[in-house]
Order: C-alpha cells, then sequence, then structure tokens
C-alpha cells in the first residue's frame, strides 16, 4: 500500500516518513511492518503494514487541502458545549480521527477560547498536541520548517 519515502498521517503522532519495510517474527508470526519516522521529536514507530487501515494511517493533503485548512483556522469559533468533560471528549475524538480539517478545527477552537477565557491545564495539552499534529502534517506538505508553519497558524487564528 505503502512504500518507503512516502509521508503519512499516523493519527495521534502527525506526519512522518516511512523510513523502511522489513519483516520481523515476533511471538513466531513473520509480518511485514512499516518503520515510520516522525520529524517531530524524532520519534521512530513500527506498525503492522497489514494493520494500517484499522489505525488509520494515510496519505499527507495535498497542496489545495492545505489552503482550505488555513480557511478552517481563519474562520469562526464553533460551538462548543460549556462542561469541560464533555468538550474535551469531543475535541479528542476529532484528534483521533486523524482528519485534519477537524483538528484544524479543534486548534482555531482552543486558541479562541485561551485568548478568551483561557484553557484548563488539560486542555493546553490538547492545544499543544493537536497542534503539533498538525504542524508536522503541514510542515511536510509545505517543505518548511515547524517554526515557520507555526507562525503561519497563529496569524491565521482571527
Amino acid at each position: 500500500m505503502f512504500n518507503v519515502g512516502d509521508k503519512v498521517v499516523y493519527p495521534m503522532y502527525g506526519a512522518g516518513v516511512i523510513q523502511a519495510i522489513e519483516e520481523k517474527e515476533i511471538l513466531g508470526h513473520k509480518k511485514k511492518y512499516y518503520i515510520l519516522k516522525f520529524p517531530i521529536g524524532s520519534m521512530k514507530v513500527m506498525v503492522p503494514a497489514d494493520n494500517v487501515d484499522n489505525i488509520g494511517i494515510r496519505g499527507i493533503i495535498n497542496s489545495q487541502e492545505v489552503d482550505r485548512v488555513f480557511q478552517i483556522l481563519g474562520g469562526r469559533q464553533t460551538d462548543m458545549p460549556d462542561n469541560w468533560n464533555k468538550r474535551y471528549r469531543a475535541n479528542m475524538d476529532k484528534i483521533k480521527s486523524g482528519n485534519i480539517f477537524e483538528i484544524a478545527a479543534v486548534v482555531r477552537n482552543l486558541m479562541i477560547r485561551d485568548r478568551d477565557k483561557g484553557l484548563s491545564a488539560g486542555e493546553r495539552k490538547m492545544l499543544n498536541s493537536a497542534k503539533q499534529i498538525l504542524i508536522s502534517e503541514l510542515a511536510l506538505v509545505q517543505n518548511v520548517s515547524d517554526e515557520e508553519i507555526e507562525k503561519l497558524i497563529d496569524q491565521s487564528v482571527k
């Protein structure tokens, strides 16, 4: 499905590059694994090739979809539950989906909420994680530094 050098997104981890495809024997079973390298944090992950669909690994977006991400970031805050717990769960579901447009909406909403009302420690951690996931993919697509993408995100959210 994927090849060495492909840029992919692993939900909850962000975007990385398939560095190798290896066959390993674990617990007596031979399986093919994708070895993913994530630029942020220099982390490596082994993913069973036959489990890619279940995990939700997908190719990175294209440049037209980048424009849509920035439109979402520049949009209005959407309604969120007042209850912290419900809001947290709803946002976590969006992040876990791996859908970059949902993640962009979470980042926008939490950044606006932080500016207007402040965030709890849990929501601040969620914002940082979601932002890193977003940055990792946009930086790979645009082939620019994480810092440049973060600056663009911060400028886009009104």
